[in-house]
């Protein structure tokens, strides 16, 4: 389900203030890979297995944020840093 664009124009980083973007299905795919291998953590140092099925990342590609059931989860401790990963693609 993807965001409608108004909404999405007025979402931000909560620790930024970045832009938010959708996550593109080759990220997406890199970062639920990742998962499965058992190495991504999230900002709080959880380890993360459930994979993405939606996701917004910050403008500037330092952090991604999960879509559950369509609703952004925008809390900082649940943010996924890019910087855990050697080969994110671009």
């Amino acid at each position: 389900m993807a965001l409608d664009p108004r909404f999405l124009s007025i979402l931000c980083c909560p620790v930024s203030k970045r832009a938010l973007r959708p996550l593109s299905r080759t990220r997406l795919g890199f970062v639920n890979d990742a998962m499965r291998a058992g190495a991504v953590l999230n900002v709080s140092g959880a380890s993360l297995s459930v994979p993405l099925t939606e996701a917004l990342i910050s403008d500037d590609d330092k952090v991604i944020y999960r879509i559950d059931d369509g609703v952004p989860v925008l809390l900082p401790e649940e943010g996924i840093g890019t910087t855990q990963f050697t080969d994110f693609p671009a």
